[in-house]
């Protein structure tokens, strides 16, 4: 840094110290910078004559008479002569400096009323849906049940289409003429490709089966390739003998009049999770790092003011790599009791500020049953996070809703840890051919269950509890932020207003998920502006490798 000051000299411009550190790293365009205003005369480059360097200010400005303008701009007395400076100062710059000078001054900038007044922007967290333990004994009815829940349910959102108002129950098609056009709402239990390479699909309702067809000239079959097993969906079609051969397909999705919700402060939420407490690849440093910038100390000023205006963080389940998980897992295990691995993570959250809510959902790794939904962490390993007060434990899936207050309704975040993405990352193969490697395909795969409305439709994509009286892993809400953990990769994509994130992880790659073929990219972390919707990435971890 004092080579470079000592440039600015040279050229005759006095740096003041307060631009130390912003100037650091920008050396590839101070010769730009300084050849545009160094022939002005001595200039004492500040804080406060910066933003005017950035407009191309000439030095025969009468200095005085700007000052006070400026001073009577600032009291809200007087804005013409503020103006007519700004006229003066309104040169054109390169795109090269303007991008440099911009960020130079998006560095310095002082704290603005907003930020002083952070303590006054109140935060809220309301749990709208999170499932405790039904201990119970589960019989083949229960599963009966629970498929004719979600069956129902995702039929209401399904009849809510144009498309789809005169659906019939398919036993009623047994009466249709050939050629007559049909509308049917199914269950789907049987997926096959046929010799001349259509699609013929058995779908199913609460009164029979039948056959549909999708020809591969259809305009539909494109489409049709995302169906899954015992996902349900509408079709509209003409009756065949004994089969409706298909001239369009309908997916729940999510309506494209969804309202896109920015709050009015500017407020952050974090996303993050994966941490594997207890896995002698835990990255500690780096997320004491992590842990450091939460609290303001740590990072440029940029990511600090950032920092100041967090209000939520969410942990995304695997708070501790657990026991037992996989053969050999013991060898890679620095805390090999479950409770210890549950103090760690309690006394690593308890360093964070106390005025950011962490909200926790559950994982595959964590100590509880892997059925979903799974239970909110277990109180009997976690008393020390249960004691917190500013820690919110869920289960997985849960419904959150945060920031709201008397004059907005909030957000409403869907949490879903993530298990079942590699059966769809894998199984469907638009998203399998669309990207190479399993672990890059996680935006894709949220993007897909959002449309069919469902975390988990096919019966072998994860493992689950049946509940009598509703499917948990039915997104019965379209939700303003999904977000979800498990792959160890950061992934953000926006699709009809709803924001989706996958969080990275605090675990270097393991051998297992070499073996699996999973890449993972651990230390990012995504942060959400909630006043503009915008998502960052910021990294914590140095080496691309991951290893």
């Amino acid at each position: 840094m004092k080579n470079t000051i000592n440039y600015f000299l040279e050229k005759g411009i006095l740096v003041s110290p307060e631009l130390k550190d912003v100037l650091e790293g920008l050396n590839e365009n101070l010769t730009e910078i300084i050849n545009i205003y160094s022939d002005k005369g001595v200039l004492v480059l500040n804080k406060e004559i910066l933003p005017l360097i950035q407009k191309g200010v000439l030095m025969d400005v009468s200095w005085k008479e700007f000052e006070r303008a400026k001073t009577m701009h600032e009291k809200g007395r007087s804005e013409e002569d503020y103006k007519l400076f700004m006229d003066i100062f309104n040169y054109n710059l390169s795109e090269k400096t303007k991008k440099v000078m911009d960020k130079v001054l998006e560095e310095i900038k002082e704290p603005e009323k907003d930020e002083i007044e952070k303590e006054k922007i109140g935060s809220s967290v309301v749990v709208l849906k999170s499932y405790m333990e039904e201990a119970s004994k589960r019989e083949v009815q229960d599963f009966v049940l629970y498929f004719r829940a979600r069956y129902n349910k995702i039929k209401e959102m399904l009849q809510s289409r144009n498309e789809l108002q005169n659906v019939i129950s398919i036993n009623r098609t047994l009466n249709k003429s050939l050629r007559e056009p049909v509308a049917l709402i199914g269950l789907v239990n049987d997926i096959q490709t046929t010799k001349a390479g259509h699609l013929k699909i058995a779908m199913e309702d609460n009164t029979g089966n039948i056959n549909i067809l999708i020809t591969k000239t259809n305009e539909s079959f494109i489409k049709a390739q995302d169906i899954v097993l015992d996902e349900v969906i509408g079709i509209n079609g003409t009756m065949g003998d004994k089969v409706v051969f298909v001239s369009d397909i309908f997916f729940p999705d999510v309506p494209h009049t969804m309202e896109f919700k920015k709050s009015e402060d500017e407020v952050y939420a974090v996303i993050t999770g994966d941490m594997h407490v207890g896995s002698n690849l835990f990255m500690e440093k780096e997320f004491l790092n992590f842990v450091s910038w939460l609290n303001g100390e740590y990072g440029n000023i940029k990511q600090k003011r950032i920092a100041s205006k967090i209000k939520y963080l969410f942990v995304m389940g695997d708070i501790v790599d657990g026991l037992g998980i996989y053969p050999g897992q013991e060898e890679e295990l620095t805390l090999r009791d479950i409770r210890e691995q549950y103090k760690r993570v309690a006394e690593l959250l308890n360093k964070i500020r106390k005025d950011i809510k962490i909200i926790i959902t559950s994982g595959n790794h964590d100590a509880l049953r892997i059925g979903e939904p799974q239970p909110p962490q277990p109180r009997h390993y976690a008393e020390d996070l249960y004691n917190m007060e500013n820690v919110f434990i869920v289960s997985n899936p849960s419904v959150v809703n945060i920031h709201s207050s008397e004059h907005f309704m909030g957000f409403d975040f869907l949490l879903y840890h993530g298990y079942s993405y590699d059966y769809y990352a894998d199984k469907v193969e638009r998203i399998r051919l669309m990207k190479p490697n399993i672990s890059e395909r996680t935006d894709l795969v949220m993007k897909l269950l959002l449309q069919k409305r469902h975390l988990a439709p096919s019966h072998t994509s994860t493992l689950y509890v049946p509940y009598k009286d509703l499917d948990p892993l039915v997104i019965e809400k379209v939700p303003d932020f999904f977000i979800s953990g498990h792959i160890h990769r950061a992934a953000v994509l926006n699709y009809n207003n709803v924001t989706m994130i996958a969080s990275s992880a605090w675990q270097k790659q393991t051998p297992f998920q070499d073996k699996v073929g999973h890449i993972a990219e651990p230390g990012r972390v995504p942060v959400i502006n909630l006043k503009t919707r915008e998502v960052s990435i910021i990294n914590f971890w140095e080496d691309e490798s991951g290893k």
